[in-house]
């Protein structure tokens, strides 16, 4: 299966990102928004992204810049917006990157099993749903993958292809290709809770928060001990406000209803207390620590 054109849905937070490393990598991009204020914003931020690569590139010596200058303006033509699902049809592979929010994720795939070309691929960023109920709705099920890409999706080098128990096997062999060609290491999972990193790192985040709560050790000595002790680049409560307060009482809400047996499974009373009290981590300015943009200042 050949891969030439590829469709985005939903150009924010991770959206406008996926589109950028595909057309960087030569792929015809279509991305498809609700509005044109979304969408003028997240061109936006893939033009200002592209730019500066650009000019990195010039100041590292790794091409002049005319040469850095005509890359970025042929990237940045291939980056096609619309706010119709008709704009899909061509696509070869369709990447839903909307909202954490089920229910609207199986509409839209819905309407994809509609809109797209029958051969066409259909792709879910999520980071907690399973694959399996999307793949469902569209009514075309062999022909659904997951392709859980990290934020920030222009640095990090990881993506996740997720397979069901109906997807194809060249389906999942031509998403696991075009993660490699936008330069990313895929790794293979079935579709289980979390994936590989979230089913991992969501629990791991869990039990710091609840050896605060018991008084086992601070905040300050939790995080050094997992930076100093494991080499990881940040501690998991710094990690919780990093990702958001919120999105993690999100993912353990989903899945303490969907898997109540499974003993990882754990909602901190202080997560659900600092939500409630609008601490939601580094988005809010407040959450374990206290923060000025990305900087921990308190």
């Amino acid at each position: 299966m050949t891969t030439k054109k590829v469709g985005v849905i939903g150009c924010g937070l991770m959206g406008h990102g996926i589109v950028q490393i595909a057309a960087q990598a030569g792929f015809e991009v279509t991305v498809v928004e609700t509005e044109q204020a979304f969408l003028d914003r997240g061109i936006a931020r893939i033009e200002k992204s592209v730019q500066k690569l650009a000019q990195k590139a010039v100041e590292k010596g790794k091409k002049d810049a005319d040469s850095a200058k005509k890359d970025a303006q042929a990237t940045l033509a291939r980056v096609h917006g619309s706010l119709e699902f008709e704009a899909l049809k061509d696509c070869d592979l369709v990447i839903e990157a909307i909202i954490e929010d089920l229910p609207l994720k199986k509409d839209l795939f819905q309407t994809l099993g509609r809109v797209c070309k029958p051969e066409a691929i259909l792709a879910s960023n999520t980071s907690s749903f399973p694959i399996t109920e999307m793949a469902e709705a569209s009514g075309r099920p062999e022909r659904v993958v997951g392709l859980h890409f990290f934020n920030p999706v222009q640095l990090m080098r990881l993506v996740e292809v997720v397979r069901t128990d109906r997807t194809d096997e060249d389906v999942f062999a031509a998403a696991r290709s075009f993660g490699e060609a936008v330069g990313k290491t895929p790794v293979s999972c079935k579709d289980t809770p979390g994936f590989v990193v979230n089913r991992l790192l969501v629990p791991y985040m869990t039990q710091a928060l609840l050896m605060l709560e018991r008084g086992d050790a601070s905040k300050e000595d939790i995080d050094a001990a997992m930076r100093l002790g494991c080499g990881h680049p940040m501690g998991p409560l710094t990690l919780t406000d990093y990702v958001g307060l919120d999105t993690t009482l999100y993912i353990l809400e989903g899945w303490c209803e969907r898997y109540p047996n499974e003993p990882a499974f754990e909602i901190p009373a202080s997560l659900k207390r600092m939500v409630a009290e609008g601490k939601l981590g580094r988005k809010s300015g407040e959450g374990f620590y206290k923060w000025d943009g990305d900087k921990i200042v308190g």
